[in-house]
């Protein structure tokens, strides 16, 4: 179901099961409030969807939004609602589950009570005044589809995505949606993808023109507000992406998949990808720290592997071609070298921060003859380079460079391992 986290308390938790049976949730308490609206008496039931909407306002985290075929507003944590709205759907249809539902609410980032709801019979409405009135924006989209996912922009005010999926009328065309009028006007994106139904489209909240897409089959990106896309991760299973979000702090990417679990990856090279970068024909992006550990390539029981160092050398391509890459300590010293043939696009090259024994005497020898000549003595204890016990050596704790070249192109950045 769908879910909402107060994030001024994350032990506040709105979440439900089918059919709009919705609670608030006090995890420090574990104290259970059911919060559903009910319809008024005399009045038709109301509608819910198997996974009914629901939306915190990122405003005033007091205010919940939910959608049956109406929309309701609380304005205190759920505890009451008042149905602000008539019919936003085509009228429902008899059947096993309720038809003629909303499915997707979003509130605009940049405007307190600018909202948009989809249905799952291809109604699109818009309310610039918290759902007191609202608009029918659905001309020119294809009809009758689920609206799966509309997203206002955390960027422009007027700008807005819509994604449809059609399965469940045997149509697998992958239909994405912008909208720079709040609606009023919407233009096809993302005609080259493959023809998978579209369950999410997510804005980047640093890069304007990046989104993120889940569909029936996976994940894509965008460097140009949907205009065109590339596949993203190698390693995600081909599972049905439900839900995406973008950590603003951390800057990755929570890939939430139908029953293959979680993943968590990094978009912080992506959010620095600008039209400058683009037109590099070689760029190098900053290494993280790495963290010295006494314990890589050791290990107490032959059962188990010894831990070893991990690092990301991250780095983009304009056309493919021969990549080769070095790592030097400050006074030159090549450690170690490696050359691979890449794809054009953005790569992550790992490396185990290994080197071979006559490196390893070399840059023992020099470390140890730089710290005989420090001035401050608990500085002069000489260091060992040891073989471990997996028979590896590993870089110690310094400062080196990294150095790729692409044809005439290279470009460097400093590696701290501490």
């Amino acid at each position: 179901m769908q879910v909402a986290i107060d994030t001024r308390d994350n032990n506040i938790v709105y979440t439900g099961s089918q059919f709009g049976n919705y609670y608030r949730i006090d995890l420090a308490k574990e104290d259970y409030q059911y919060i559903t609206p009910k319809h008024e008496l005399g009045e038709p039931r109301l509608r819910w969807n198997w996974q009914s909407p629901i939306h915190l306002s990122i405003h005033n985290q007091d205010i919940l939004y939910m959608g049956s075929n109406k929309f309701h507003r609380s304005m205190n944590r759920g505890a009451d609602f008042k149905t602000l709205s008539e019919d936003l759907t085509q009228g429902g249809k008899k059947g096993d589950v309720a038809y003629g539902t909303l499915t997707t609410i979003h509130e605009s980032p940049l405007r307190f009570g600018l909202l948009y709801v989809g249905s799952d019979d291809g109604l699109v409405h818009v309310s610039k005044d918290g759902g007191n009135s609202w608009e029918n924006i659905s001309a020119g989209l294809p009809k009758d589809l689920w609206v799966t996912k509309v997203q206002a922009s955390q960027h422009e005010e007027g700008l807005a995505y819509l994604t449809l999926n059609g399965y469940r009328w045997d149509d697998f065309t992958s239909y994405l949606y912008v909208s720079t009028d709040y609606g009023k006007n919407w233009q096809r994106r993302g005609e080259t993808l493959p023809a998978e139904p579209l369950n999410v489209v997510k804005e980047d909240p640093i890069h304007q023109n990046l989104l993120y897409l889940g569909t029936d089959h996976g994940l894509y990106v965008s460097m140009d507000r949907g205009l065109s896309f590339m596949p993203l991760g190698k390693d995600l299973p081909a599972a049905a992406v439900h839900d995406l979000v973008v950590h603003p702090r951390e800057k990755e990417l929570v890939v939430a998949t139908h029953a293959r679990s979680f993943y968590v990856g990094s978009v912080a090279a992506l959010q620095l990808m600008d039209e400058d970068l683009l037109a590099k024909p070689l760029h190098l992006f900053a290494c993280d720290e790495v963290k010295h550990r006494s314990n890589w390539g050791n290990t107490w029981s032959r059962w188990l592997e010894a831990p070893e160092p991990r690092l990301e050398i991250p780095l983009y391509l304009q056309k493919a071609r021969k990549v080769k890459w070095r790592l030097e300590n400050e006074a030159g010293l090549v450690l170690k070298k490696a050359e691979r043939e890449l794809e054009a696009g953005l790569h992550y090259l790992e490396d185990d921060l290994s080197i071979d024994n006559f490196i390893a005497q070399k840059l023992e020898k020099a470390i140890n003859a730089e710290r005989a000549e420090a001035e401050v003595e608990k500085e002069r204890t000489p260091i060992e380079i040891a073989k471990k016990k997996n028979g590896k050596y590993y870089l110690p704790k310094g400062t080196y460079q990294l150095i790729v070249g692409a044809g005439a192109a290279e470009e460097s950045q400093k590696l701290v391992v501490d």
